[in-house]
């Protein structure tokens, strides 16, 4: 058995496909998840688990060297942005209209869907490498 890190075992085979430049969305439960996408769906009720906690799990095992978020997300979840920006640390966060968001989705390795009821609460992170 696993004892550190993400338990998961969908989520952790995903980040360790992972190589330079490919991306992963989590999502809130309400993002529309594109035909032909992995879902890795962790959503057990509404808030659990939450989105933060989610990302901030990923983050401890994967390198990340861009994010891309909605833009209406500040304005739909002003309390979200800052609690995100803290996590990603020096990683450069890149806003784009939730639409155009919807768009780079059909072309990510694959979406954990998280129990989060927050508007916009979603993240495309793109892995970096460690070298």
């Amino acid at each position: 058995m696993k004892k550190t890190g993400i338990l998961n075992s969908h989520l952790s085979r995903l980040i360790g496909e992972l190589g330079h430049t490919d991306r992963i969305l989590i999502a809130d439960a309400g993002f529309p998840i594109p035909p032909g996408v992995e879902r890795i769906d962790l959503a057990v009720r509404p808030g659990l688990p939450p989105f933060l906690e989610v990302v901030e799990a990923v983050l401890t095992e994967l390198a990340v060297e861009k994010a891309l978020v909605a833009e209406e997300m500040r304005q739909q979840s002003p309390a979200l942005y800052p609690r995100l920006r803290a996590l990603l640390g020096d990683v450069p966060i890149e806003a784009v209209p939730h639409a155009a968001l919807k768009t780079e989705a059909t072309s990510v390795r694959a979406i954990v869907r998280t129990g989060e009821f927050t508007p916009y609460a979603n993240v495309i992170l793109q892995a970096g490498v460690v070298f």
